[in-house]
């Protein structure tokens, strides 16, 4: 029986357990004395201890439920500690990043080829290594829709053109995600 045709027959245990104890104390008070059912002192033994052993797989059922419940909550945030473990590093190098995507910009308006391709190779090998570690860009760029959930609006300017109003009119800072989670949002102006 597979985990989770196992956890489906429990849940269904468990309810049905549950509702047989409320309808049964329920029925056993109003009909005992009337249709001439012995009582739970009349009980003989072996009734007694079938409802006895019923209590007991009852509590069973529920704490086995508890402990896979635990067992699944504590194996999920031990992925996801996993997942963010490195974010704190990975957040000190992004102004090294910042500082690599300006030398490239300042070396290729100079026009050393040989230096900018040292650098370049420099840059993608940061960049491939961070990438590796699950640090992606968040992918923004002018003439975006802004949307606040994922960029942070430093100020706003009047719109160049009609188009831009309520756009992103330029990405000032990079920002980046590690998995699924924003861990610096890009700095943008929007056009008003």
């Amino acid at each position: 029986m597979s985990r989770e045709n196992s956890e489906k027959v429990e849940k269904e245990v468990i309810q049905d357990n549950a509702a047989a104890e409320t309808g049964t104390a329920a029925a056993a008070n109003n009909s005992d004395t009337e249709a001439g059912i012995p009582s739970a002192e009349n009980l003989t033994e072996e009734e007694k201890l079938k409802e006895e052993l019923a209590k007991e797989k009852d509590k069973f059922l529920r704490l086995f439920a508890e402990f896979e419940n635990y067992k699944k909550r504590t194996s999920k945030e031990r992925l996801e500690l996993f997942k963010t473990a490195n974010q704190e590093v990975l957040q000190a190098l992004l102004p090294v990043m910042d500082d690599f995507d300006r030398a490239l910009a300042q070396i290729a308006g100079a026009g050393d080829e040989v230096l900018l391709k040292g650098v370049e190779l420099i840059h993608n090998k940061l960049k491939d290594t961070l990438k590796s570690k699950g640090l992606e860009e968040v992918e923004l760029k002018a003439g975006d829709a802004f949307n606040a959930d994922f960029a942070e609006a430093i100020t706003q300017i009047p719109a160049p053109t009609d188009e831009l109003k309520g756009k992103i009119v330029d990405v000032v800072e990079k920002g980046y995600k590690l998995g699924d989670k924003i861990i610096r949002f890009p700095k943008v102006v929007i056009g008003n």
